[in-house]
């Protein structure tokens, strides 16, 4: 790949990159009071605009659901406004649909509430509020405008050019040289007057889609370099979104800050680092932070190739981002994997079958992808279900939590315009998640609540709400841990 096309690739996943790489909607299974929901959520790609709500309960006996956008934190997490109330499908009484105005910037969440034959429910869901693009007026509508636009131009010319003309002549009289003399100096005028006000107005116009362009997301970059004795260093570095201006444009808007991050599952840093172009080699890494915006980590052994680097972290009032970047490294006699570090191999994807629902693990365990026969399609929210067994085909009997779940899976499209690091309760960040916990005061994350089990009473399988946002090849890494070890399974998929 030239160098051309690696920085239009970075360009792209940098204009894309919200919270997870390409893939903006949200997804979530969790609990309002009793009843099991699935949602989907798909914010808008402008400030101010419209997010779509899709939710499914897998409890029966809901009778109504309401739903309202609310700030994570400041008076307006405390003083909500009302509520929408969301329309059940004629078709399906349990699947509820709506639309909500996203007003601001920012690190939002969405409060529903159920109402049903076993009382009520609360449950939110975290949802970053931020402008991905600008909205391009439609080809047809701006002819159609350019044209009348052209046509109330030069007709008020014309009108103003005969009015001084004739005017003031009496009727039946025909102008002189004096009476055209006189409209075509009004003409003139005119024309200077029509031409100052639409370029007057073509300044205000320009200059308020510049501001607007301002508040665009530019997610965090990073800068990524390999030290001696193995020692990988990565620095952010704040591209200028959302920071104040003299003339304070966005003084009263979302600014982020560098020097706020918050653990996320124990980590202030996930990091996958992912071999190209197979993606054939993965690793999920945890970097320490070492100074403001600046994290360290000594690399364990790896094989040498380019690699892409995809770095979650969270900031203090949820607002979660990914940052991305690549590095060459040669073949590296590092460190042994410790604690919740994780490592996967399998052939390129050039190679792989996008069928195949079983890989078989370096230790002999086997991961099943529960698939079922249906196509995999973009936009559709799924449950992803994957398995673990022992090489005798057996449940394990140590299961465990991989930092205080039963998993984690990265889904990945070949092309490198998607990553989304996804948990069992969805794809939301477990901080954001527990910062709408404390407010509700009501447990949310399904198959999260795992206080007081022990690893006899693990499931050897682990649910991952997704949806693809764009149709492709993808590559799933599936993370499971049994006693100690950490198992990384590896499918493909074909998304239509």
């Amino acid at each position: 790949m030239s160098a051309v096309r690696r920085f239009l690739l970075l360009l792209a996943l940098a204009v894309a990159a919200q919270a997870h790489v390409g893939s903006p909607d949200v997804y979530l299974d969790g609990k309002a009071g009793p009843y099991q929901l699935f949602v989907t959520i798909r914010p808008p790609v402008v400030i101010p605009g419209v997010a779509a709500l899709e939710i499914r309960s897998e409890t029966p006996g809901v009778r109504e659901m309401r739903a309202v956008p609310m700030p994570m934190a400041g008076a307006g997490a405390k003083f909500a406004p009302l509520p929408d109330t969301l329309k059940a499908s004629p078709q399906d009484p349990q699947f509820f649909t709506g639309s909500l105005w996203m007003m601001a910037y920012g690190s939002w969440q969405v409060r529903i509430t159920v109402d049903g034959a076993q009382g009520e429910g609360i449950l939110a869901v975290p949802v970053p509020s931020v402008a991905l693009t600008t909205k391009k007026m439609q080809s047809g509508l701006a002819i159609g405008l350019s044209a009348l636009g052209l046509f109330l131009a030069v007709g008020l010319v014309a009108m103003v050019g005969s009015g001084v003309r004739e005017a003031k002549l009496v009727p039946g009289v025909a102008s002189n040289a004096s009476d055209a003399r006189r409209g075509r100096i009004g003409t003139a005028l005119a024309v200077i007057a029509v031409v100052a006000v639409l370029w007057a107005g073509n300044a205000w116009w320009s200059n308020d889609a510049g501001v607007y362009s301002q508040r665009v997301y530019k997610p965090l970059q990073m800068r990524a370099a390999l030290e001696e004795g193995g020692v990988l260093t990565l620095k952010t570095i704040e591209p200028g979104w959302m920071q104040p201006t003299p003339g304070g444009l966005v003084r009263t808007l979302f600014v982020r800050h560098m020097d706020d991050l918050i653990p996320d599952h124990d980590h202030l840093m996930h990091l996958y680092v992912i071999r190209q172009p197979g993606l054939d080699v993965v690793y999920h890494l945890h970097p320490d932070l070492v100074g403001s915006g600046q994290f360290r980590l000594v690399l364990p052994s790896m094989p040498a190739g380019t690699y892409k680097l995809y770095a979650d972290i969270v900031h203090a009032d949820g607002f979660p981002e990914t940052m991305v970047s690549s590095i060459g490294i040669p073949t590296m006699q590092g460190r042994a994997l410790a604690g919740d570090d994780a490592r996967g191999a399998a052939m390129p994807w050039q190679n792989a079958s996008s069928s195949s629902t079983t890989f078989t693990l370096p230790d002999g365990y086997r991961m099943e992808w529960l698939r079922g026969s249906a196509a995999l399609r973009a936009k559709q929210g799924i449950a992803f279900r994957f398995r673990l067994l022992t090489p005798d085909g057996s449940a394990p009997r140590d299961m465990a939590l991989y930092m205080g779940m039963l998993g984690h899976a990265a889904f990945v499209k070949t092309d490198g315009t998607v990553f989304a690091h996804i948990h069992p309760s969805g794809s939301v960040s477990m901080a954001a998640l527990m910062l709408t916990q404390q407010q509700t005061a009501k447990p949310a994350m399904a198959g999260m609540d795992m206080s007081g089990a022990d690893n006899k009473s693990l499931p050897d399988e682990v649910m991952f709400p997704y949806g693809f946002p764009s149709p492709g090849r993808y590559r799933i890494f599936v993370q499971m841990k049994h006693g100690q070890t950490i198992e990384t399974g590896i499918f493909d998929a074909d998304v239509r």
